[in-house]
């Protein structure tokens, strides 16, 4: 009796975590579940440990385009993310936008975005920023972009950032810029 009554409080301790609802502000990430041990390189980040919030890519006709939201990190380790993917763009590359000869220019983020333990790295305009090259179809306001992140170690995480229009800082995705 005594093994029945431990064994239903471990399931329904286990089952109420299972059930849990998130609230509406949930970043917006499609994490899966921890891997197994022994996975291969390509699991994703383990639930929860890495999300991004407001995702979102600047509308654009053809060519260069940019990614943006905020990275936020639930562990107690940094996590850097290392790369990212999308069907959008045959080239992407993670970016940071410096100054050089006084006047500020993209580049190529060397060891990619670290996001500090239980911390966030923002992904803005005129900053860090997820850039993708070569897109040869319409980013229109409101179209859904999936994208994956790869972190160090190989691990990935999936999410989907919505088109939007922004003129903000006046930035040039195009051919022809510094980067």
């Amino acid at each position: 009796m005594k093994i029945r009554t431990t064994l239903f409080a471990a399931a329904a301790v286990l089952l109420a975590g299972c059930g849990a609802t998130t609230p509406a502000t949930t970043p917006a990430t499609t994490p899966a579940a921890d891997p197994a041990p022994g996975a291969s390189a390509q699991a994703a980040v383990p639930a929860r440990a890495l999300t991004i919030t407001d995702p979102w890519v600047k509308a654009v006709e053809k060519g260069m385009t940019a990614a943006f939201g905020t990275l936020v990190n639930h562990t107690d380790s940094p996590i850097t993310v290392t790369g990212a993917a999308s069907p959008l763009s045959p080239r992407i590359e993670l970016h940071e936008v410096v100054e050089s000869d006084n006047k500020m220019i993209m580049q190529p983020k060397d060891g990619g975005f670290v996001v500090p333990a239980r911390g966030s790295h923002e992904l803005k305009p005129g900053g860090d920023h997820i850039m993708l090259m070569g897109v040869e179809e319409e980013v229109r306001p409101g179209a859904e972009i999936p994208f994956t992140l790869t972190v160090e170690g190989g691990a990935t995480l999936e999410f989907t950032a919505v088109g939007k229009d922004f003129a903000g800082a006046k930035e040039d995705y195009q051919p022809g810029m510094d980067h």
